[in-house]
């Protein structure tokens, strides 16, 4: 079997959602191309950004709604339209893309998560704000396809630089989604499979304070908890390989606003997290190519 590289993370804004965006007169809204969220300044998009989109090299590119707008939490009436446009426009991509389902959280519907989810999805991503619903998940376990948890809305604090709700809002959003999918969602759901974005905001990492404070960690690896690699490089990844071990970790850019990393732990490696590991996380099986 010829391999594949895939990239789990990346964002695409099609013609359908941009237009449900301009739509809008309330944040979060487009304004041409300037975004107008709650709290934020205004953000001036590149249109670029989503437009020719170089794919060499990939087989498969799985784009997502952008959590961070706070689309999913919209009352339904607001948020079905443009999760509605996101989703026709992602499934009209075409090859090397696929894509990851979003839902409403402000009312979830697992009978429409249903039906979304067998048009094609390669699964569902919630932003990591949002409290799991059982209904949601039991559905993706149902259908054995993966969640994939993303940063969700984080409003700059007064006086911090820009790159502030990247790196450290988002992070804490994932650090804590990783642990409590382990100590309360895992129980519940014992088969789901899970793809944490940005190493999980490096959570495996702090193993050693957990079991100081009671809790399981070191050598308590869930082979079905996944972390994809956007924004962090091969230091980062060679700590978290180190944790959790090679089969865990794989390949995600969050491109447009990153690319995907260099691994830097050779062939092998940068093989089973571009290749096998993906497989593994959509497939749902030990997979060797």
């Amino acid at each position: 079997m010829r391999p594949v590289s895939i990239d789990v993370h990346q964002h695409l804004w099609t013609r359908s959602f941009v237009d449900a965006l301009r739509a809008r007169t309330s944040p979060p809204f487009l304004d041409g191309w300037t975004l107008i969220l709650d709290g934020e300044p205004p953000y001036e998009v590149d249109p670029a950004d989503h437009e020719g989109r170089d794919t060499t090299g990939l087989d498969l590119a799985l784009v997502s709604l952008s959590s961070p707008l706070g689309i999913e939490f919209l009352p339904p009436e607001e948020c079905w339209p443009l999760i509605d446009a996101h989703h026709e426009g992602a499934l009209a991509l075409g090859e090397p893309f696929g894509a990851w389902a979003s839902t409403c959280h402000s009312e979830p519907d697992p009978g429409r998560l249903a039906k979304d989810l067998a048009r094609g999805f390669a699964g569902l991503q919630i932003p990591a704000t949002a409290a799991p619903d059982d209904r949601l998940l039991e559905v993706l376990t149902a259908a054995d396809l993966p969640l994939f948890v993303h940063p969700g809305p984080a409003a700059p604090a007064e006086g911090t630089p820009p790159w502030w709700p990247a790196v450290v809002p988002y992070v804490q959003q994932m650090h804590a989604a990783w642990h409590y999918f382990h100590a309360v969602v895992r129980p519940r759901h014992p088969r789901l499979r899970v793809c944490f974005a940005l190493l999980a905001g490096l959570a495996p990492l702090h193993s050693e304070r957990l079991i100081a404070r009671g809790g399981n960690g070191r050598g308590q690896v869930d082979r079905n908890f996944f972390v994809e690699t956007s924004s962090y490089g091969p230091r980062a990844i060679d700590a978290i390989v180190r944790e959790l071990g090679i089969d865990v970790v794989v390949n995600g850019s969050d491109a447009p606003y990153a690319t995907a990393p260099d691994p830097g732990l050779g062939t092998a490696a940068g093989h089973a997290i571009r290749v096998v590991n993906p497989r593994r996380l959509l497939a749902g099986k030990e997979t060797r190519t």
